[in-house]
């Protein structure tokens, strides 16, 4: 699979997190957190518009690291996907 197109792969993926979480009590520090994983998404997306697929690639696997924490604290991680 082209670079590209697995960075573009792993932000709708993160966007399918994104919902899981969505339903989710959270309190003020989840939130942030999850505030700050979504940054982290939009700057992806950013610096993939700027054809930089290295630090694309590195935003978005760091906000799924902070999403993933957060699914798993809050006991809807899914280990298999």
């Amino acid at each position: 699979m082209e670079v590209e197109a697995r960075i573009r792969k792993d932000i709708l993926l993160f966007s399918e997190s994104m919902k899981k979480v969505s339903n989710a009590s959270l309190n003020d520090e989840e939130r942030k957190v999850v505030e700050l994983a979504e940054m982290y998404a939009k700057d992806s997306e950013s610096w993939l518009k700027k054809n930089d697929v290295y630090t694309a690639f590195a935003s978005i696997a760091y906000a799924h690291g902070l999403l993933d924490a957060i699914l798993k604290i809050k006991g809807i991680y899914d280990e298999g996907k």
